[in-house]
């Protein structure tokens, strides 16, 4: 006889699984890169940092900020600040580090970003394109990063 298979003991269910979380870590890393860049875009207009400087400061508050929300669901699981920082510094600077660059290589690369101001349409028209962009090149690393057992479930 036959053993039933129910529908959640399917082999397609970790895939679905493992995509989800990916989804979410993703998603996570892009609020955290796009909260650190807008911050990082606003101090440097407020002052008048030069393009190196700002997109340096922008990447760098992008990793802090994709960190500490990394580290958020972390601590809510019972995990000390040490070991939170470590996993997440494991599991995310690759996906933080890809997402960055490719964001910023696009919003750079639209004509007038540079110069645009925070309060501009073509600002916030370049942060949503580079993001996406970013999101869809952050997504496939988390995914890998999922089914290999590097990030973990929390």
């Amino acid at each position: 006889m036959k053993p039933v298979v129910h529908p959640q003991q399917s082999d397609n269910v970790p895939e679905v699984s493992n995509w989800r979380l990916a989804l979410s870590a993703t998603l996570h890393c892009l609020v955290g890169c796009g909260i650190g860049e807008v911050i990082g875009m606003a101090i440097s207009m407020a002052l008048r940092l030069s393009n190196v400087a700002a997109i340096v400061l922008t990447i760098t508050l992008g990793f802090v900020f994709g960190f500490v929300l990394g580290m958020i669901p972390l601590l809510r699981a019972g995990y000390t600040v040490g070991p939170a920082l470590k996993q997440v510094f494991v599991a995310e600077s690759l996906s933080i580090a890809v997402m960055e660059g490719v964001e910023v290589l696009v919003a750079i690369n639209i004509p007038g970003f540079l110069d645009a101001h925070i309060m501009a349409p073509l600002f916030w028209a370049g942060m949503l394109v580079g993001l996406a962009a970013g999101f869809m090149a952050a997504l496939p690393v988390n995914y890998l990063f999922v089914s290999r057992g590097i990030r973990h479930r929390h």
